[in-house]
């Protein structure tokens, strides 16, 4: 299965929000869809869920038009929409039928995703009464109680602990497992690292950057150094770089324990190892420089908006 978003262009009155926003995402991949807030993500997700209506552009499922009401998607909005004076399981039996499932059919697989999210015990509780947490694994299991084979997830993570995230954290790996479609949406980059094989940045209403999140980082990558010395603290050795190696290197970051490094043009790692070699140095860290998504998404976005 492939959904593909090409050159969606979207427009409230005079104002365009999103000028031609594309990519692709596969079955068994998660893509991470990201962005500053007001970039245009959640503009591009209702279009995908049919909330909202592309002025211009089209979107392919396995190369055919792409039509919401005939597909099973489970949509977890940022802001939650249960019903917070119903119980919990009355609701999700509910939400079920709506998607079309039969009675019986509803209540076991409500029955089943509460407990696979560790919830059960609060089944017949009204939501408003479940920690915040309690109510974002119930928001979940309400997304994913029909089976759906598109799964889009928009902040999952909001309001749960080390444990909860946890049990999150390996329903999504089973998602993607299983070659369901996921679109994940997060401002938690780590996260998005550790479940995105691609992923797309879309900043006023574009995308300035989409591909497979491996290559991206080790472009970003390409001439970036980490150095740290144990007899120099970190203020000591950048101010020894700045001083003493601007013909090799600029220090272009620091991170807790090391200082991020970028290579002059023309000069090459071989180059630093034979000065760190005849220098009074004694190195604790070095080698290439894997930048984080976190690191990449502020180069992109982070001095607009």
């Amino acid at each position: 299965m492939k959904l593909e978003v090409k050159n969606i262009h979207k427009s409230f009155g005079e104002k365009e929000v999103l000028h031609g926003v594309s990519f692709q995402v596969e079955g068994g991949k998660a893509l991470g869809l990201l962005g500053r807030n007001g970039a245009g993500k959640t503009t591009t997700i209702r279009i995908l869920m049919d909330v909202f209506h592309a002025n211009s552009g089209e979107i392919l499922l396995d190369g055919k038009k792409f039509v919401p009401l005939k597909h099973r998607i489970g949509y977890l909005p940022e802001e939650r929409g249960l019903y917070p004076k119903r119980t919990v399981l009355d609701q999700m039996n509910y939400l079920a039928a709506l998607r079309g499932m039969k009675a019986k059919e509803a209540r076991e697989s409500a029955k089943k995703w509460l407990a696979r999210l560790q919830v059960s015990e609060y089944e017949k509780r009204k939501l408003e009464t479940l920690s915040k947490g309690n109510q974002q694994k119930v928001q979940l299991a309400a997304t994913l109680v029909h089976n759906p084979e598109i799964v889009i997830l928009d902040e999952p993570f909001s309001g749960l602990d080390p444990v909860n995230s946890q049990i999150l954290k390996d329903v999504v790996n089973e998602l993607i497992q299983e070659g369901r479609l996921v679109i994940f949406s997060s401002h938690q980059m780590s996260y998005v690292e550790e479940f995105c094989d691609n992923i797309a940045i879309i900043n006023q209403g574009e995308v300035v950057l989409d591909g497979e999140l491996h290559k991206i980082k080790k472009e970003y990558g390409m001439n970036r150094l980490m150095l740290a010395a144990e007899n120099l603290s970190l203020d000591q050795l950048k101010e020894r770089m700045e001083r003493e190696w601007q013909d090799l290197v600029v220090v272009s970051g620091r991170k807790k324990e090391f200082l991020v490094l970028e290579l002059q043009e023309g000069k090459a790692r071989r180059d630093v190892l034979e000065r760190l070699a005849q220098s009074d140095m004694i190195v604790d860290k070095f080698g290439a420089y894997e930048p984080t998504l976190n690191d990449i998404f502020v180069t992109k976005v982070g001095e607009q908006g």
